[in-house]
């Protein structure tokens, strides 16, 4: 989405003529096209920054008809492009010339990749080095654009510091890769950045490129599992930008330096679509590339064996036995006889192990104490078991017993779910999770429906995997497993609409999201947690439903073979017979944010669309009202 666009000459009358400050102009664009208000420091830079690149396009060999675009959104991300100048070469070829802008005046080097200091939020902090964030922008795009792979349509990037004096730091030969790539232009250089300008833009925007590119269709979106082979060869699947890049480093730095004296261990918080599994197969791939003993970890074995499954071929079994592992696999393990533990969804994390939860003591101390490394990849949102222990406060206890260093950081979205953040805010209102301001979604960034009949919602969902088999079908835990025992069975029965499906368990297994004929299946939230597809449809069960203006959870209507939930009748029975009114307000709390949790993270597995079904017709209606399709 843009939220400014004109051309140049209407650009500098904007700032140099009208009665309205260009800041101000920009700020009601934002609040008109995104809903929201403008932070201070937000508005502070568009008035400095925008200013000096009207004394840029003030140049006469730049275009009148070029056309400048402010605060570009690119589609299904969180970020932001500052300032666009589009229009044609001396060939005429369509060019697209994106810049970085920053108010930086003062930087620091680092040893990191791509990563730089400077003054953020009242603090010395890293960031990613403006010319690899520019460029970052432009892999983005190209990735996932259809206009621009298509039409073949040039991007140049380029940042332009203009409170930021020569030094020896910016133009670092460490940063010289990504300064190739993308040019930085400091203060007293603005007659070069117009030069580079000019160099690109020779004629007008006779094409109206960047409409055509805001309206173009997504390009279909490269998946980690479909990836993941080429990753482990040491190729580039996946553009990191911005903290994904901070923390990708950052974690690269503390397995380097890490030995059996200095342990060194990393929380990294992060929702779905933040690219916590990019991050952490990345790291799998350069970390045993580089020599480093180091072994990719999940309590869920979906992702392990859909990840396995796509290096058959590519690597020996034994290679590829020696990549992934369950995370009950510390329980004898020799200390640190690993260099790097990865630990994926580590909110999944159990005390016990093993196949009866009675070996070991704790999977996350004795993952600490198996490895001089350890990051943990975590989102709190996600626990959805009783077992469930991978908490901040949890790690730390531990990483502190074992005398190690801790550092936290924290992902936001990427990609996912319009943007991940934005639906996830919106997911979390409508569910009831917490109060945010996200009271609407946009339908044309994502597509969520709501469907009053589950056959309806079934074959909308065929209809979107014969696309490239990635839509499936979900379901909260609510129908019992007797397919387990006679494959004939049906599990999910709805016998008002005649619909009867099959859990997935029996047949692929944690190989359900990949399989083309598993669309004919549904899945639960122990196949799914940790993997993505397009489009997902929900069921949701009786265990959630509407009543008196609230969302309640009902876990009297899981199924018996559920064992998310099992022992809270009891300990609940206790805490009441003990008159542990404390105890009892906990037990009942974890599990309405169990039962939440749950539906949230089936409701966010689709990188387009969530499609819904309610057996709670009451809850079909509200859900309704909220998405404003009834009054």
């Amino acid at each position: 989405m843009i939220v400014y666009k004109k051309t140049k000459k209407q650009f500098l009358e904007d700032v140099l003529v009208n009665d309205i400050e260009i800041e101000d102009i920009i700020a009601n664009a934002v609040e008109v096209s995104l809903g929201r208000k403008t932070a201070k420091n937000e508005y502070i830079s568009w008035k400095n920054s925008l200013n000096e690149m009207a004394k840029v396009l003030y140049s006469d060999k730049i275009p009148n008809d070029s056309n400048v675009s402010i605060e570009y959104n690119i589609p299904r991300t969180g970020n932001r492009i500052d300032i666009i100048i589009s229009g044609q070469d001396k060939n005429n070829v369509d060019k697209v010339v994106i810049i970085e802008l920053k108010q930086w005046s003062e930087a620091e080097l680092t040893s990191k990749d791509g990563i730089i200091k400077t003054f953020l939020n009242k603090g010395l902090r890293e960031t990613t080095h403006p010319s690899y964030q520019a460029w970052s922008y432009v892999k983005l795009l190209e990735g996932f654009n259809k206009v621009v792979e298509v039409e073949n349509i040039k991007l140049i990037p380029c940042a332009y510091l203009h409170n930021y004096t020569n030094d020896n730091v910016l133009k670092n030969e460490f940063y010289g890769n990504y300064l190739s790539k993308a040019p930085v232009f400091i203060k007293g250089e603005r007659s070069s950045l117009i030069d580079f300008i000019s160099s690109h833009i020779s004629n007008g925007d006779k094409n109206d490129v960047m409409s055509r590119i805001d309206n173009s269709k997504i390009r279909p979106s490269k998946t980690l599992a479909d990836s993941i082979s080429s990753m482990i060869k040491g190729n580039d699947e996946f553009t990191m930008i911005d903290n994904q890049k901070i923390v990708y480093e950052t974690a690269l730095q503390l397995a380097r330096k890490s030995d059996k004296r200095n342990k060194n261990v990393l929380i990294v918080h992060g929702g779905p679509g933040t690219g916590k599994s990019v991050i952490a197969i990345n790291l799998l791939a350069e970390l045993t590339k580089k020599g480093f003993n180091s072994r990719y970890v999940s309590k869920n074995a979906a992702p392990r064996t859909v990840y396995e499954s796509k290096l058959t071929g590519t690597l020996k079994k034994t290679e590829i036995s020696n990549l992934f592992t369950g995370s009950g696999s510390f329980v004898d393990c020799v200390e640190n006889s690993y260099d790097c533990l990865i630990i994926d969804e580590a909110h999944r994390m159990n005390e016990k192990s093993g196949l009866y939860g009675n070996l070991g003591e704790n999977q996350i101390k004795e993952s600490i104490y198996s490895s001089k490394s350890v990051i943990f990849f975590l989102d709190e949102d996600q626990t959805v078991t009783f077992n469930d222990i991978g908490e901040e406060s949890e790690i730390r206890k531990w990483a502190e017993y074992y005398n190690a260093n801790v550092e936290v950081m924290e992902l936001t979205s990427q990609f996912r779910c319009n943007g991940s953040d934005g639906y996830l805010a919106w997911l979390d209102n409508v569910l009831q999770i917490r109060e945010t301001a996200n009271t609407t979604l946009d339908l044309n960034e994502y597509d969520f429906k709501i469907f009053d009949n589950p056959n309806d919602l079934r074959d909308a969902i065929y209809k979107k995997n014969k696309i490239n088999n990635k839509a499936r079908l979900v379901a909260g835990y609510c129908w019992n497993w007797d397919s387990k025992k006679d494959k004939n069975q049906m599990d999910i029965h709805i016998p008002e609409y005649g619909f009867e499906m099959q859990w997935n368990l029996n047949t692929d297994g944690s190989l359900w999201i990949i399989k083309p004929e598993s669309v004919e299946q549904i899945g639960c939230i122990h196949t799914c947690q940790g993997l993505e597809v397009d489009y997902i449809g929900v069921i949701i069960g009786d265990d959630l439903t509407y009543e008196d203006g609230k969302i309640v959870t009902n876990p009297i209507n899981r199924a018996r073979t559920d064992q998310s939930l099992k022992g809270y009748k009891t300990r609940l029975k206790e805490a009441i017979k003990s008159n542990d009114i404390q105890r009892v307000i906990e037990i009942e709390t974890k599990v309405n944010k169990i039962i939440k949790n749950t539906y949230r993270t089936l409701m966010s597995r689709g990188m387009k669309g969530c499609y819904i079904y309610c057996e709670d017709k009451k809850l079909i209606v509200q859900l309704k009202k909220v998405l404003q399709c009834i009054h």
